[in-house]
């Protein structure tokens, strides 16, 4: 493999990171209105005059998405062409760069006309779902050199089950989590881990329902990963890829749920808070990674069943000869 096309991949993913952080960025800033209500050109104008903060922040993110998207639509094109023969390649070139458009129209669309907060909040779960599809094209990349070795894994139906479900699951806390920002629901819980510790009561208002529905959610996550890390310790330290990949999934999940503690309790630090959106990001990725093993251990074993069915049946038709 060219190692230019290594370079374009690791480049990519990391330009999907900074569009995702810089999406973070925009609406913890509150910078969404940076540039009016016009799109791509900022205040209408292709070079603004009237600078301000807001208008740097939102025209930066305007900047490097495009710039990105650029490099995804390379990267799609050239590993459609270069490891094409690979089967979950093609799929994801298509899901990467058609995501990526997706997430620009939605926000574009946000800016010229506004949108509900609800729809609004699916714009973070788009744009992960496509960096997910450019980090997984990366690591088949650069398993095609042994670079980065996924054995054929044999996962039984209880994991399975876990993988599935985790990974849906996650998208519900990612979309719970863009709700609370997009709601300004931050910080009207003043404590933690309830929203009284003095006095713990249910919520009163949406903004308390959001704020801590997202909590619940995000601790339920926890438990359902710190589950699936058991049963992988306890039964595959022998398939090192699922082992380690729910490793690093519980030290990110962990990771997670520290910085969405000290992002209320510092009162919404905003380095903390880009800190919180990076760990979920990194934790989708190496979820849907997991999926991607699960896919291809339900293939192979569906295939080693046809061709034991295949085998079993030649000695009957000799024998009826």
């Amino acid at each position: 493999m060219k190692p230019s096309l290594k370079w374009l991949a690791v480049l990519t993913t990391l330009g999907m990171l900074f569009v995702l952080l810089g999406g973070a960025l925009v609406t913890k800033t509150e910078s969404g209105a940076g540039c009016g209500s016009s799109w791509p050109l900022c205040n209408g104008q292709f070079v603004p005059t009237d600078i301000t903060p807001e208008l740097v922040i939102e025209l930066a993110h305007r900047l490097v998405s495009g710039s990105v998207g650029i490099l995804v639509l390379m990267l799609s094109v050239w590993s459609w062409k270069a490891i094409g023969h690979i089967r979950e390649t093609k799929f994801l070139a298509v899901l990467s760069f058609c995501f990526l458009l997706l997430q620009a129209l939605i926000g574009a669309a946000a800016v010229v006309w506004g949108q509900n907060d609800f729809v609004l909040a699916i714009h973070f779960g788009i744009s992960l779902i496509s960096f997910a599809s450019v980090f997984l094209l990366t690591l088949l990349i650069f398993e095609v050199d042994k670079k980065f070795k996924a054995e054929k894994l044999i996962i039984d139906k209880r994991m399975s089950f876990h993988i599935i479900g985790i990974t849906i699951y996650s998208f519900i806390v990612v979309y719970t989590g863009a709700l609370v920002r997009h709601t300004d629901s931050s910080l009207v819980c003043p404590d933690w881990p309830l929203c009284y510790n003095a006095e713990p009561t249910l919520p009163v208002n949406l903004f308390e329902w959001v704020q801590m529905g997202h909590r619940a959610a995000a601790g339920l996550i926890f438990l359902w990963i710190a589950y699936a890390t058991y049963l992988a310790v306890k039964n595959y330290k022998h398939q090192k890829v699922l082992y380690w990949g729910w490793m690093v999934s519980f030290i990110l999940v962990s990771l997670q749920v520290v910085s969405g503690a000290i992002v209320v309790l510092s009162r919404l630090n905003l380095y903390i808070a880009l800190a919180h959106a990076f760990f979920i990001s990194c934790l989708f990725g190496m979820l849907s990674y997991l999926m991607l093993l699960n896919v291809r251990s339900r293939k192979n074993a569906a295939a080693e069943k046809k061709a034991n069915i295949e085998e079993s049946s030649i000695p009957s038709t000799t024998s009826a000869k």
